[in-house]
């Protein structure tokens, strides 16, 4: 029984559960979804929204088994879901094989971070949903399905990105492929305007690129990683840009300690020890904050600056640090990619929401005609027809759970308002 409600990590969200399963084996829970009329599963909660809130049971699925089938023939991992991707990733290097991409924290659940569009940064990665060539998940009444990236009626693309509507996944099957070594460093210094004016160029620099600001002051860090395997590794000189190599560890937000992140100086290392901005063994930050994310056609990136420079007093006061990624277009049907190679405008406010909230309605009022899309597990302020409005295949993705959840056994109020019901 549930003695305390749980809360998101960030401490913005209570979950409204009345009890919260946290079962050993799939059995289990298939035997605790039989016997709910509405649930929902709970990753790591990162997420800063309702995507997860219920007022029915919410399961935890970190007590699952710790699957991880490595198929080498196949070129993929089977891993249980409730698996953060640092335990997944270490268990791959060791066999020697690697995954493409990774987020910024290696500490968040595969499957919730596939559920909620999660990605990286580089002009030619895609999202890390993009990378699912299986699913299964324990449906209506305990029923397992298993989603299959050959099913010739392309149901996997709809499913992956799910939003926790279509029933609680057990397993993701994982593209995977031989491990490698990537090296990172840090540029200081960099001006907004060489920013916006060689963006391509500094997106196009690496396998992986992000971009740190404030949006006033007129200075921008740039994180490089690039893959040991690939030409072009590395950035000959001591200036790029204008901008300097930093000169010692370095954290994204400039109060936190450097020595929290993955390795940088351009030391040579293990994929998962470089992909994502920071280690597995320290908590990136204390959770007091919150976070936004906008994903406009990658073409837009120049005049989205503009914007954000103009909004930039107001901004600053409510900002810790905000992050231009990219992010390669996919064909899944709720990714916020979808059908456009996108740039990613990340915000990490302050713990405030009253006083984030105007600033972010601000920033979305001027960025969404731009073809802006926001990140399923963060704030925004857009009402919930217009945020699904922007997905052509929403029609789809609604026929998708009238099949497999004709009660609404795994809706919530975030999917309702989404997509209401008919009856």
């Amino acid at each position: 029984m549930m003695t305390s409600p749980p809360i998101n990590w960030a401490g913005n969200v209570t979950f409204r559960a009345r009890q919260v399963h946290s079962p050993s084996s799939v059995e289990e829970l298939r035997q605790i979804v039989a016997s709910s009329q509405s649930i929902r599963a709970l990753g790591t909660g990162h997420s800063f929204n309702l995507v997860a809130d219920t007022e029915g049971d919410l399961v935890r699925l970190d007590g699952l088994p710790p699957r991880i089938d490595i198929d080498r023939r196949a070129s993929t991992v089977t891993v249980a879901g409730g698996l953060r991707y640092a335990q997944v990733a270490r268990e791959l290097h060791q066999e020697g094989f690697a995954l493409a991409n990774m987020a910024s924290l290696p500490q968040i659940s595969v499957a919730g971070a596939v559920a909620t569009g999660t990605h990286g940064s580089g002009n030619g990665l895609r999202g890390l949903a993009t990378a699912v060539a299986g699913l299964r998940l324990v449906g209506p009444g305990g029923r397992l399905t298993e989603l299959r990236r050959e099913n010739p009626q392309d149901q996997l693309a709809g499913a992956v990105i799910g939003l926790g509507a279509l029933g609680i996944v057990t397993d993701l099957t994982l593209d995977i492929e031989p491990s490698y070594d990537v090296a990172q460093w840090v540029y200081d210094g960099l001006s907004l305007d060489r920013l916006s004016d060689g963006f391509d160029e500094i997106s196009g620099a690496g396998y992986s690129v992000s971009v740190f600001t404030d949006w006033h002051a007129d200075a921008a860090q740039i994180w490089l990683k690039t893959r040991t395997d690939r030409p072009g590794a590395g950035r000959p000189g001591d200036r790029w840009l204008g901008a300097r190599p930093a000169d010692g560890p370095r954290h994204p937000i400039p109060t936190m300690p450097g020595t929290w992140c993955t390795v940088q100086s351009g030391i040579p290392g293990p994929w998962h020890e470089r992909l994502p901005h920071f280690r597995p063994d320290f908590t990136p930050s204390s959770g007091a904050e919150l976070q936004s994310e906008l994903l406009l056609p990658r073409a837009a990136a120049r005049e989205a600056f503009v914007v954000l420079r103009d909004l930039g007093d107001r901004i600053r006061p409510c900002l810790q640090i905000s992050e231009v990624r990219t992010v390669a277009a996919d064909d899944l049907w709720l990714s916020p990619a979808y059908r456009q190679d996108s740039v990613a405008l990340h915000f990490t406010w302050n713990e405030d929401t009253a006083a984030v909230l105007p600033v972010l309605a601000a920033i979305e009022n001027r960025l969404v005609p731009l073809g802006g899309r926001p990140h399923w597990g963060k704030l925004t302020t857009l009402v919930p027809e217009d945020v699904i409005g922007r997905y052509e295949r929403a029609g789809d993705f609604e026929k998708l759970m009238a099949q497999h959840d004709p009660a609404g056994v795994f809706r919530n109020g975030f999917v309702d308002d989404l997509f209401p019901r008919t009856s």
